[in-house]
């Protein structure tokens, strides 16, 4: 399966590390650049000796996979063979015009337009706002953040990315002239939020360890303004953020951890913020304008999975704050949005959601229903707020996405757009299960299921389990175009909906972290398992999946049940936990204290760490083959993370399969830039994953 070739091999120069009364070694902690932050900013100021072992990582990777290069653009073919080359996205009105974003053949990133309300489709009155692959063209890596125009439609602003940090460059374009005014904004977050005047602009900037922590803003369109910074953020443990309410009257300031959040409103452009309830630890809430009124989604007073408030705008602390919308426990309620004459919430209840909608003058309630037994739903929002109409998208395992426009007055449901498979797909060749399991302890664990219509289920599949499990994150059971090139040649698809998300509620997540956080490594593990013992496949014939925390995942089942699986795919794992809780100079370190703990400060919470950390448990025994990414810039979860395990991995394998690690050098965490550049990485991926369990 595997050509036989050396290997790298990376140097271990030891480095003992103490801290809470415990001590522990780290072979190849010399893999982090002393002077990462400059590398984050210019990957050619990488330490030569690094960059070395890293390039022989990637060759050898190339060399190992190279027999399945001819497999490799034979899935990529029929991936983007599966994407509709001049697709675009509904039109969103707002005022006179509609604004969407379309691809034209062999475009990449798209182009940003803008036509006649009256006319949204009508290419001939169109205006390119903005060509995000001709911006591109000169970079390896290219992201958009915020795309935003002034409410008189005059002007645009827009984030850009070209190093992977994400560390974004703000600029301002004259709609009507095409042309960029001169003001220069770096080192952002990526978002940005105009003003009422259409002339005042508020970003986040982020501060010298890359957080996003100051709130600054400007006044673009007078000549010599300067920027001005309107809120601080003095918690490294909290990141900030901007947008503006559901009727554009505010800009809104939010403050976060994982557990606890804040809110500042501004309702002018040159006033400063006025704080709506000082925060609370563990209390979360989210405002949502209406009329005189704000709705608060909370979890205040016990509300685990959430409820809605209310309180008028002249006495918005906390005390003010009265009933709406009860708490059920079971039933989170995952977001909401306000229009003039209706609230829209969506829910989630034993890992399925739905729509509700609420008429704010009768109090009636009606919700948005489906019938498959496993689908995602989603709130498209929008630029009005005066309007009967809201948007939301809805697809499933074996259904193409679709954008539906429903009328919340008379309950007309609108099917604006279905997603195009070019290369062909009928949804009756595919079957779709959301089937429970029992994990160890006696939890059902909900786990959708995809594969081909009528597939005989004795064992013989090969199966791509599929976790992530951590800060809360739920993935949905929505469609994959990607994922059909498996299918098609017999593989079976799961999703274990495993404890630390949110699929079954807040409690599911909360069950899933901190001293509970074994539970989403033995879940996958049991998933797996049961997986086998029903007959979707076998001991041994499945490949994990996972990607940043849900590559901590992937390493922890490795560590445990390595026998389970004949290949594992590790995404930008974060899989040297305790070395990056423990260094608080990282930009994501205190703010994930709450979800891990701190081992600086709390012995226990290291003991805890030390126990499922994939890098601290790697031990000898026979470990699968397993594929490695990391991205050179990648903020979030560092380079070294992933690079330290290979060579971990590489040292302590007793068996012949190999341990492959891929850098990508001119990304960071998302990887490719591009829709189709981005397919290759998975058609690598689908590859590896194919020749290990003998497919092609």
């Amino acid at each position: 399966m595997f050509p036989d070739i050396p290997k790298p091999v990376a140097k271990k120069r030891p480095v003992t590390l103490s801290q809470v009364g415990k001590t522990r070694s780290d072979d190849y902690a010399w893999l982090k650049d002393a002077q990462w932050r400059d590398v984050m900013a210019d990957p050619a100021k990488l330490d030569t000796n690094i960059r070395a072992h890293l390039n022989a990582e990637n060759l050898y990777c190339e060399a190992m996979l190279a027999p399945t290069k001819a497999l490799q653009d034979t899935l990529f073919k029929e991936m983007k063979g599966r994407i509709k080359d001049d697709d675009s996205s509904v039109p969103a009105p707002d005022g006179p015009y509609a604004y969407s974003h379309r691809f034209r053949p062999g475009d990449q990133h798209g182009v940003y337009i803008r036509t006649a309300r009256d006319a949204p489709n009508d290419q001939t009155n169109e205006i390119i706002l903005l060509d995000a692959d001709a911006l591109a063209a000169n970079h390896s890596y290219f992201d958009l953040g915020s795309v935003s125009h002034t409410r008189d439609h005059k002007y645009l602003a827009y984030a850009l990315d070209t190093k992977g940090s994400e560390k974004y460059a703000v600029i301002i374009l004259d709609v009507t002239t095409g042309k960029p005014l001169d003001v220069k904004i770096e080192n952002t977050a990526g978002s940005v939020e105009w003003a009422q005047d259409n002339a005042t602009l508020y970003w986040v900037q982020r501060d010298e360890n890359e957080r996003p922590s100051y709130v600054y803003r400007q006044n673009v369109l007078t000549k010599g303004s300067k920027p001005e910074q309107i809120f601080a953020e003095s918690d490294p443990g909290f990141f900030v953020g901007i947008g503006c309410s559901d009727n554009a009257n505010f800009v809104e300031i939010s403050t976060h951890s994982h557990t606890t959040s804040e809110t500042w409103l501004i309702d002018s452009p040159n006033a400063m913020p006025a704080l709506v309830s000082a925060r609370r630890e563990g209390i979360e809430y989210d405002l949502h304008e209406h009329a005189d009124d704000f709705y608060i989604l909370t979890n205040a007073d016990e509300a685990t999975d959430f409820k809605i408030m209310r309180a008028k705008q002249s006495a918005l602390q906390s005390d003010n704050w009265t009933a709406f919308v009860d708490h059920t426990q079971g039933t989170l309620i995952i977001g909401m949005e306000t229009y003039s004459g209706h609230l829209v919430r969506l829910e989630r209840s034993n890992a399925l959601p739905r729509i509700i909608v609420r008429d704010l003058s009768t109090g009636e309630e009606h919700s948005i229903d489906f019938d498959e037994g496993a689908y995602s739903l989603g709130l498209s929002g929008g630029y009005e707020y005066d309007t009967p109409w809201m948007r939301f998208t809805y697809s499933s395992p074996t259904t193409p996405g679709q954008v539906f426009d429903y009328n919340m007055v008379t309950r007309e449901r609108v099917l604006r757009k279905t997603g195009e498979v070019p290369s062909g797909h009928n949804p009756k060749d595919y079957e779709a299960r959301r089937i429970s399991i029992t994990a160890r302890d006696g939890a059902d664990i909900p786990v959708t299921v995809l594969m081909r219509a009528g597939q005989t289920l004795d064992s013989r599949a090969p199966l791509l389990l599929y976790g992530y499990g951590s800060y809360g994150i739920t993935i949905p059971a929505a469609f994959r175009t990607s994922i059909f090139s498996l299918i098609d040649r017999g593989f079976v698809f799961a999703i274990a909906h495993i404890r630390g998300g949110m699929a079954k509620g807040y409690q599911w997540y909360l069950d899933g972290k901190l001293e509970h956080k074994q539970r989403t490594f033995d879940d996958f593990v049991d998933a797996g398992r049961a997986l086998c013992d029903q007959g979707y496949s076998a001991q041994g014939r499945l490949i994990c999946h996972g990607g940043s925390a849900g590559g901590l995942l992937v390493g922890a089942a490795l560590n445990q049940a390595p026998e389970l699986f004949a290949g594992a795919i590790a995404a930008v794992p974060f899989v040297d936990v305790l070395n990056t809780m423990s260094d608080e100079s990282l930009p994501l370190t205190p703010p994930e204290w709450p979800e891990w703990g701190n081992p600086l400060a709390d012995a226990s919470a290291y003991d805890r760490i030390a126990s499922y950390c994939p890098y601290e448990n790697v031990s000898a025994k026979a470990y699968p083959a397993i594929l490695i990414t990391a991205g050179l810039t990648d903020p979030r979860v560092t380079y070294w993370e992933p690079a330290k395990w290979a060579a971990k991995l590489r040292d302590n394998q007793t068996g012949p399969a190999p341990i492959m690690l891929k850098t990508n050098m001119d990304a960071g965490h998302q990887g490719e830039s591009g829709r189709y550049d981005s397919l290759k990485e998975t058609a690598l991926e689908y590859s590896f994953a194919l020749n290990v369990v003998g497919l092609q």
